[in-house]
């Protein structure tokens, strides 16, 4: 029901030292602010012009709560020497690691940023070796040939490369069949990876996944509180009028909060899933 061209846009972060996360994005992360919005609102872009990657407000004394949510939202790199070259300028730079993971369908980074926000940096392989089982993808985990990637750094960091974009957000929720029913039978998205334990990725177009979601937190957890540090929303990009409205029709046919909003420089329809996390249909 999504376009095969779908794609994300930017991740919208409430966070509770805006000089201290902009620091961060820009000096260990290698974005460049590319928008104000007011003084509580930055935009962050590779080039420092849109379109945006990384949308910052800021909110003194917003606290991090163990909420369905963000789990990490990944920044996808335009090729395996940008990842070796952003894995060397890491490394270098005693950023807060956490892993470096081999998927067979890319290769990843983790780390978090100040406030405990997950990331993934990494590099796609070309579709054509993404292994296959039956009708769905095998994907999987194992270690990630760390030395064999910084073999591959030979030019230095420069920053983020043009191209860069946000590949996926993978999202901590409370009960993977409700959570499916709103991805999947409201919103459009495929299923791609069905027998991860504890997990589910979906997407358009045949990729490997725009949208992960997982319960390893426990179905316990409080839905996503709008006002807490952390996500405020991520964008999905339609790439046409008519797709996009279709979208809205069937998000207000599930009865799923909609409303046409301009959330900092973002303007569109921004809905909420079963566990309250925010998402910006936007063009």
């Amino acid at each position: 029901m999504l376009p095969p061209d779908t794609s994300l846009g930017p991740v919208h972060l409430t966070v509770a030292d805006l000089g201290a996360a902009l620091g961060f994005y820009e000096d260990v992360l290698g974005f460049h602010v590319a928008d104000r919005a007011g003084a509580e609102t930055a935009a962050l872009s590779t080039t420092g012009r849109p379109p945006f990657q990384i949308i910052l407000t800021g909110k003194p004394g917003a606290q991090r709560r163990q909420t369905a949510g963000l789990y990490h939202f990944a920044i996808l790199l335009p090729s395996r020497g940008d990842l070796a070259r952003a894995l060397r300028h890491l490394v270098d730079a005693r950023a807060p690691m956490e892993g470096a993971s081999d998927h067979a369908v890319s290769e990843a980074l983790y780390l978090h940023d100040l406030e405990g926000n997950g990331i993934e940096v990494y590099a796609d392989r070309p579709r054509d070796q993404w292994p296959v089982r039956g009708r769905t993808l095998a994907m999987g985990t194992k270690a990630l040939d760390v030395e064999g990637l910084l073999g591959l750094a030979i030019s230095p960091w420069e920053g983020m490369p043009e191209g860069t974009r946000i590949g996926h957000v993978h999202l901590r929720v409370t009960d993977l069949p409700r959570a499916e029913q709103f991805y999947a039978g409201v919103l459009g998205f495929d299923v791609m990876v069905r027998g991860y334990p504890g997990a589910l990725f979906l997407s358009a177009g045949g990729y490997h996944h725009h949208v992960g979601l997982n319960t390893w937190a426990g179905t316990g957890i409080p839905p996503m509180d709008p006002e807490a540090a952390g996500l405020r929303y991520s964008t999905l990009l339609i790439p046409d009028d008519a797709s996009k409205a279709a979208a809205v029709d069937r998000l207000h046919g599930a009865g799923a909060p909609v409303e046409e909003v301009r959330e900092g420089p973002v303007r569109g329809w921004l809905t909420r899933d079963p566990d309250g996390i925010g998402l910006m249909l936007a063009s």
